[in-house]
This record gives C-alpha cells, sequence and structure tokens, in this order.
C-alpha cells in the first residue's frame, strides 16, 4: 500500500553512507518544500559502516587539507540538530539487507560512495611496491579496516595521475612528518613517515598542465611543505590551440597555469641550487607503460618506464614513440576511484556504479525499482569536488519526493523497529551521542600530546585520531578503554 499524503506517521526514508552525499540528502529533505510547507513530515536515519559519520572527509582526504574543518564543521551542523540520527558501525549487507530497509522504510537512499582504486592495466602493476592510492589514502587517514603498518622504504616514488588525490599522496609522502603532527594524523602513521628515507617524489600526467584535474587550492598547498623543493621541465609546458583557449576561458585553469609557469620562470637553471632534502617533482605529457623490476631486485619495483606524449590540437595526446625510464623503488597509482556492488542491487562493473536515471536506482529489466535512490559518487561515478554532491543530492531527493504517493509503505515504520532489530542481531552500533563522545576523546588525546614542533616553532595537536574500530565503538558506547 502506498504513503500517502493522508498519512498519519512520518515518510520513513534509510539513508547508507553518512559522508558528504549522504549528509547533504538528508540535509535537502529536511528542508523540501513539502516539509517547510508542513505537508511532509520524514524520519530519516543515516547508516555508516563506520563507527564515525564523515565518510570521505575523515577516510579520504588529506590531514593537511585545509577546507577539511570547514566541511565537518557543516556535516556537524546537520547531524547536531537532533532530526536525523545516526546509526554507525552498521554494514550494510551483513547487518541489514535491502529486504530488512524496505520492511522498516518507505524509501532508501544509498550513498556509499567509491573507496577502491581503478584499475591501470600495465605489465608490472603487480610488483611489490606497486600501490593503489585509494590503501595508502585509507592508511594514513586511519582508516580502521586497513592494516596499521605500511612500507615506507623507498628513496625515490613515482605518483601515477594528475588530479587532487595525486597531489595529496605526493604532499604527504614528500612532507616531513613533523609538519603533519598539527592535524589529526594517527600516531601510528606519523611514526612510519618520520622513518622514510624518501628523496623525490615524482608525479606524472598523461596530458599537459591546461588539462590538469587538480585544483588551484591543491596545487599551491604543494608549494607549503617545508623543505620540499618543487621541480618542473620545461620541455612539458606545451600548449595546443584547445589549451590556449582553456587558458583564455576557464579562470580555474588561466589560475593553475600561471601558477606552474612562474614556478618554472623561478626554478634555477642548476639542479644544485635546490638545497632542500626532499624535491617533489611534476611532470606532464608522461604515459605510463611498465612498471620494470631489475635482476638484482626480481618481482619488487625497480623503475617505472613511460612514453612522451604530445598534444593534438583538441587537448588530447597521442604517443610520439619515445619511452623514458625512471628509477623509483616505489609506484602509487592515484588514476581515480572505483565503486562496489551492493548486495540486492544491479551493478555496473564497467562504471562502478548502480545502475540509475536521476538517482532512481534500476532493476535488471531497465525499469525502476521503487523507492530506491542513489546519490553521490555510487550514482555517478568518481568525478567532481564535494561540492557537486549538493546538486547531485538535490535531483536525487526531488525524484523521491515527487513519487512519495506512490512509494510501497514499510511494513513496520516505527522508529523503534529497526533499533529492536539491530540489537537482536547483537550489532554494537554507535549513535550521534557516541560520536560526540569519541571525538571529545579524539580531542582530549591531542591536548594531552607533545606540542607539534615544526619549522614555525611549537604548536598544540588538536586531536589524535583513534584507528581502532573496537576502540571507537567502546568510547562511542561508554566503555572504559585501556591504552
Amino acid at each position: 500500500m502506498p504513503v500517502t499524503n493522508s498519512q498519519q506517521r512520518p515518510l520513513r526514508i534509510a539513508i547508507i553512507g553518512s559522508g558528504p552525499a549522504g549528509v547533504y540528502a538528508a540535509d535537502l529533505l529536511t528542508k523540501s518544500a513539502p516539509v517547510a510547507s508542513g505537508e511532509l513530515t520524514l524520519s530519516i536515519d543515516l547508516f555508516d559502516r563506520y563507527p564515525a559519520p564523515y565518510g570521505l572527509i575523515r577516510y579520504g582526504v588529506a590531514p593537511d587539507h585545509p577546507r577539511i574543518k570547514g566541511i565537518v564543521n557543516a556535516l556537524h551542523k546537520v547531524l547536531d540538530r537532533g532530526d536525523i540520527r545516526f546509526f554507525g558501525n552498521v554494514d550494510y549487507g551483513t547487518d541489514l539487507t535491502l529486504e530488512d530497509l524496505r520492511r522498516h522504510y518507505d524509501a532508501v537512499i544509498f550513498a556509499t560512495g567509491a573507496i577502491k582504486d581503478a584499475d591501470l592495466n600495465i605489465p608490472g602493476v603487480e610488483l611489490e611496491g606497486s600501490f593503489g592510492a585509494a590503501d595508502f589514502v585509507s592508511w594514513y587517514d586511519g582508516h580502521p579496516d586497513v592494516p596499521r603498518e605500511w612500507p615506507l622504504d623507498a628513496k625515490e616514488i613515482a605518483v601515477i595521475g594528475n588530479g587532487n588525490v595525486a597531489l595529496d599522496v605526493a604532499r604527504v609522502l614528500s612532507k616531513h612528518a613533523d609538519e603533519l603532527l598539527v592535524t589529526e594524523i594517527p600516531d601510528n602513521v606519523y611514526r612510519a613517515l618520520t622513518s622514510s628515507p624518501v628523496t623525490d617524489v615524482h608525479v606524472f600526467g598523461r596530458r599537459g598542465p591546461a588539462q590538469v584535474k587538480f585544483t588551484p587550492l591543491e596545487l599551491r598547498e604543494l608549494s607549503h611543505s617545508h623543505d620540499v623543493d618543487i621541480v618542473l621541465y620545461p620541455e612539458d609546458f606545451e600548449f595546443d590551440e584547445a589549451s590556449d583557449r582553456e587558458i583564455q576561458t576557464n579562470n580555474q585553469v588561466k589560475t593553475m597555469v600561471g601558477t606552474l609557469t612562474n614556478w618554472i620562470a623561478e626554478q634555477p637553471e642548476d639542479p644544485a641550487e635546490l638545497t632542500a632534502s626532499r624535491r617533489l617533482h611534476l611532470h606532464f605529457l608522461q604515459s605510463p607503460v611498465e612498471i620494470v623490476d631489475s635482476p638484482e631486485t626480481p618481482g619488487r619495483v625497480a623503475g617505472i618506464r613511460f612514453e612522451r606524449q604530445e598534444l593534438d590540437g583538441t587537448g588530447n595526446v597521442r604517443g610520439t614513440g619515445e619511452f623514458e625510464d625512471y628509477p623509483v623503488q616505489a609506484v602509487y597509482r592515484a588514476i581515480g576511484y572505483f565503486g562496489s556492488a551492493l548486495p540486492g542491487l544491479e551493478f555496473d562493473h564497467r562504471r562502478g556504479v548502480v545502475p540509475n536515471d536521476g538517482g532512481r536506482v534500476l532493476g535488471a529489466d531497465g525499469e525502476f525499482v521503487l523507492g530506491v535512490y542513489t546519490t553521490g559518487w555510487i550514482k555517478r561515478g568518481p568525478v567532481g569536488l564535494i561540492g557537486h554532491t549538493k546538486g547531485d543530492a538535490l535531483e536525487t531527493i526531488g525524484h523521491l519526493l515527487d513519487a512519495r504517493e506512490e512509494l510501497p509503505a514499510a511494513a513496520e515504520p516505527s522508529e523503534a523497529a529497526v533499533r529492536d532489530l539491530l540489537e537482536s542481531r547483537g550489532v554494537e552500533y554507535t549513535t550521534w551521542e557516541g560520536w560526540l563522545a569519541l571525538d571529545a576523546h579524539e580531542k582530549a588525546l591531542g591536548a594531552a600530546a607533545q606540542p607539534a614542533v615544526t619549522h614555525k616553532g611549537e604548536v598544540a595537536r588538536e586531536r589524535v585520531k583513534v584507528v581502532s574500530r573496537e576502540e571507537m565503538v567502546a568510547i562511542s558506547n561508554g566503555a572504559a578503554v585501556s591504552r
């Protein structure tokens, strides 16, 4: 039986994923015209597989990114209002199934994002010392489900990719660990970075400086690293007709190209004049061909081979047949993220998304699955900035609200029913109040820690991130934790 405007109860909505996409969807729902007019009341539950909220912001963005705090504050305000319930440490597909959700909710929105690395199909990608950037990001962000250790034994490192994640990875690898102590970096990550012998990090992009995918903010952050020289190469600064048009008409491209050309103009001609102990090299027009080992290190990365590219007039590139090898001992692939299939839903294994039309999930027959929606990267693929998820969520909830009188009514819609179900299954879920307790605990750890000694002097630590899932749950749920 559909839910109608004459309903005597709120419309029950479950959102799977508490990153920006999920929180924005919840916020926009509560501020929608039918709700504002009093025509519709809502009851929204937000679920996440992690004990803490914020998804990508907590586990997918470099800790020294200056915009993190602002985004976290905005998400916090939404969840702190009290009109959206948070259930953390609940794994969709294990603790709750689609059948469970449809029994307790009138509509379900999947906002699970993308957490795996896109494949790079070149020889040698399987060698020891070849890493996916997503795994490395999860490690330095203290993801509860990844190993605590990371092999940081390379002096020379290649990072493949020209997006924001590539620059984040390169910056963390090249930055001195003490400079990161002012962030929420976990202690195990700090200790590992402290012992890193790295001297050179090379970032390789397939196209030219006018076609990069990172933002001016990410680019400028590179120059803020202490005792790290940025190295560019004049032969990489090739511009075709499409590049010139982009520079003239796109302020972001104009800003980035201007920054890069200023850097190369100020760069000393003699490399011996570069005095920093570490160097971050930016290469363009290089397409990876093979990751190689050597007789001395069989099975382990010893270098990487690129084919030189040239612009073709349209902003795209073609190979020149010229190849160059770089001696490196580690390679990080930062060519994009890829979504994961969700139990009970169709999945597009080519694009890494749940098949949908404007956020309305499609079944195997191509028809709408009534009452099931998606938003964020699992909807459109891992493209665009965090801010783009607002418009994305607006489209999805527009379709949901338009169809609200056709939604199949939940059989057990009471707010207590889903909580009772989780407890009956022994799920140690966390709540918003639990997150506030964990948040306070992490800040207390920062206050108790020794001040960070950076090149600017001593700086107090704002927080120290808790990594262990068990510890996060215990603190969130009020149990004493022995350290």
